[in-house]
């Protein structure tokens, strides 16, 4: 128990208080949302994802068996999402905003953040967290958007607008430099550094600018709560499960456990309401998860400590 409370308070308590910090001067100084959101997707975060991948060998067998991992996990999550939603009746649009409240995870300016907490003596935990941010972006971007059924951008367009993304450009751009040992002048590389050393902070204040925004009223209606059942607790037993059938141990392990509770994706709430459908209830379905997570995450982290070291 002392030690659950050390990784509560250690870990996941300083996420909460830059969260905090964010809500309240979102309160007080309405800050431009979108202007903070795209400086973290085309500065802090590229640049966060460019100097873990330089400065960590990864090797093959270890990314043959993360994605392995990715795709199972992924695909158990649209399966089970897909059944559930079924038996649960919903709407034709509700369904397709509870299936991506499970499957589109927080991958980014939640999980690199809390990667870089637990394994800063170990890059490789946070490279492969890194993995799981461009998997889930495609996630996004294809599944997510199926689901809520655009009208408005084709296939080629998605993928297009995919290739854009300058955390592709700086996954590359890292892998290539890493592999072919490249050095950097260091008038790059300490500006680079200075910024990906931002990241975590930014990034949290900004989420939590974005989380409290949205409405707390009718959080705790039917398909809300089990979609954050069903995020937060189903979705790491699934990947735990998966864990031990793959036979993966060690950092590896531990760090693919851990992502597997972060909470729902901001990215299910905003592709909602850019597309109007049910924007309320993922919303609310972020707001909830992200909550909850505080606990659930701290319980995971915990027992992928206890059962992979």
């Amino acid at each position: 128990m002392m030690y659950l409370g050390m990784i509560f308070f250690q870990i996941v308590v300083p996420i909460l208080v830059l969260l905090v910090i964010g809500a309240i001067l979102q309160k007080k100084f309405r800050f431009n949302l979108k202007a903070l959101s795209q400086l973290i997707t085309y500065c802090f975060m590229p640049a966060a994802v460019f100097v873990n991948l330089y400065e960590t060998h990864v090797e093959l067998t270890v990314l043959g068996e993360v994605g392995l991992f990715i795709v199972l996990f992924i695909g158990s999550q649209m399966i089970l999402s897909h059944f559930m939603a079924k038996g649960l009746g919903l709407a034709r649009t509700e369904a397709a905003v509870f299936k991506n409240s499970v499957v589109l995870i927080n991958s980014g300016n939640y999980g690199i953040p809390v990667a870089q907490m637990i394994f800063a003596t170990q890059p490789i935990g946070v490279a492969i967290q890194v993995m799981l941010v461009i998997f889930q972006n495609m996630t996004t971007y294809t599944y997510g958007l199926y689901n809520l059924i655009s009208s408005t951008k084709s296939g080629m367009t998605i993928i297009k607008d995919f290739f854009k993304m300058p955390i592709i450009h700086a996954l590359i751009i890292g892998v290539a430099m890493n592999y072919f040992d490249i050095g950097i002048p260091q008038f790059i590389k300490i500006p680079v550094e200075h910024v990906a050393d931002g990241f975590i902070a930014v990034a949290l204040i900004t989420l939590g600018a974005q989380l409290s925004q949205l409405e707390m009223k009718s959080m705790f209606n039917k398909t809300v709560f089990i979609s954050c059942f069903t995020r937060l607790i189903i979705g790491p037993s699934v990947a735990l499960a998966i864990i031990y059938i793959l036979g993966l141990d060690g950092v590896v392990a531990q760090s693919l456990f851990i992502a597997s509770a972060f909470p729902t994706s901001r990215n299910s709430s905003s592709l909602a309401l850019e597309y109007d459908v049910e924007s309320a209830t993922a919303a609310q379905a972020v707001l909830f998860s992200t909550i909850v997570s505080c606990i659930t995450v701290t319980i995971v982290i915990y027992f992928a400590e206890v059962l992979f070291t």
